[in-house]
């Protein structure tokens, strides 16, 4: 029997009087009964009403752990890659086709290498052009060093050689000199005695053996002049002689410049044929490269999504030629709203429901939370619904790799207290 199905059989046996057994004529027993029958229905409704409360309470606070999940809808989405060359060029090929699965370093597409392999022979025979100027001028150092070891050894030779034949002749010079001065001085006094004898001998007074003797005495200093006077001569020759050696010493000194001039050059071409060989080795590694860039090469393991370029096309550095996705990086993106957000912290253990599957439920974990809210999104139909303020997040998946496709539509679940998930998963 009901709260008010009591009240209205008390409130009925108020109304139609005493019963039987009851004495006749108590008003004051009717008020009583009213009164106890609006106190037990008091009770009853309060009975309810608790009891109601606690089914509510039980659901939406904890009974079944719902208050500490958050729920939010969304798609499968993961972030592609657009594959591009890092030159231009013709392409040759592209070997992968929409939907193919690629593994990390395949090939995707060939580039047209004729101009870039000219460019890397042309690099080659500069680097072997600048080589062997090098090697030429290093060879010919080597034989400049030689002659030039050679020419200071002469040089200094000549120039101790004629300096001291200088020395020498210019020492025989001033002797050969002094002694014609000798000579000189004695012939005058053979003369003054060879003709004094000459006079005294034909006077008588001296006998002419004597004077005789002074005439030849005379004689003989006389030629004792002349042969000083040839060797002055002879000396001035080797003073002369000496003297043009010291010019050859001089001659040979600057010969030995003009070797070290020369090698001083070689090096200078040495110098410019490294210069050189370097350059064109910095032309023949780009060269290489720009060959390897030809090849283009998957950089990560996915999925190709798109195909932008087909063979014969004539491509620009940094042109798309096929778009990658990797499978083992999709996610969940979806809203919540914005009361909500401050509960959800980065690195929380997350469910995904697939809309193929929604009793397996997918491991994740909550990847990123959007900095700044915004308006519900435009695929919302409702005006209620647009003009609530949410928080995007992103669900990485743990799981199912490959079996969540990108544009799945997908629900999920948020633990955001507690470290272990309810035993059923909570009701939309």
């Amino acid at each position: 029997m009901t709260g008010n199905e009591v009240l209205d059989r008390t409130v009925n046996q108020a109304d139609n009087g005493p019963s039987p057994a009851e004495p006749p004529s108590r008003p004051r027993n009717r008020k009583v009964l009213r009164t106890l029958a609006l106190v037990v229905l008091l009770v009853i409704a309060g009975v309810l009403a608790w009891a109601n409360w606690a089914t509510v309470s039980k659901i939406f606070h904890g009974g079944d752990g719902s208050d500490r999940i958050i729920r939010l809808s969304g798609r499968i989405e993961g972030d592609d890659s657009a594959v591009a060359s890092k030159t231009s060029g013709r392409i040759l090929d592209v070997r992968v086709r929409e939907g193919d699965s690629v593994n990390a370093g395949q090939i995707l597409a060939v580039l047209d290498d004729q101009q870039v392999r000219a460019r890397e022979e042309q690099a080659r025979g500069a680097v072997e052009g600048a080589v062997a100027r090098t090697k030429v001028a290093k060879a010919q150092i080597e034989v400049l060093e030689e002659q030039l070891r050679e020419s200071q050894l002469q040089t200094e030779q000549a120039t101790v050689d004629a300096e001291g034949r200088v020395s020498q002749a210019e020492a025989d010079l001033a002797a050969a000199e002094s002694d014609l001065a000798r000579q000189e001085a004695s012939l005058q006094l053979a003369l003054f005695d060879k003709d004094s004898y000459t006079r005294l001998a034909q006077s008588g007074v001296v006998s002419q053996r004597q004077g005789k003797e002074a005439v030849s005495n005379a004689d003989q200093q006389t030629a004792a002049v002349a042969a000083a006077k040839r060797r002055i001569e002879a000396t001035k020759g080797a003073l002369t002689t000496a003297k043009a050696n010291v010019a050859n010493a001089a001659i040979r000194r600057a010969q030995t410049a003009a070797i070290r001039k020369q090698i001083a050059q070689q090096q200078a071409e040495i110098a410019s044929a490294t210069a050189n060989a370097t350059q064109a080795r910095a032309e023949l590694v780009e060269a290489r490269a720009n060959l390897q860039d030809l090849t283009v090469t998957a950089p990560f393991t996915g999925t190709v999504l798109t195909r932008t370029a087909e063979p014969g096309e004539v491509i620009q550095a940094g042109t798309p030629i096929v778009t990658l996705l990797d499978l083992t990086k999709v996610y969940l993106r979806g809203f919540i709203p914005e009361g909500s957000i401050g509960r959800v912290k980065i690195g929380q253990a997350a469910r995904i429901y697939l809309d193929s599957q929604p009793d397996r439920p997918i491991v994740a974990y909550v990847l990123r939370i959007d900095p700044r809210a915004t308006f519900t999104p435009e695929n919302t139909y409702f005006q209620d619904d647009r003009v609530k303020q949410v928080v995007g997040v992103k669900l990485q998946l743990k799981d199912a790799i490959g079996f969540a496709k990108p544009g799945m539509p997908a629900d999920g679940e948020v633990l955001v207290e507690g470290d272990s998930w309810p035993a059923k998963r909570s009701a939309k």
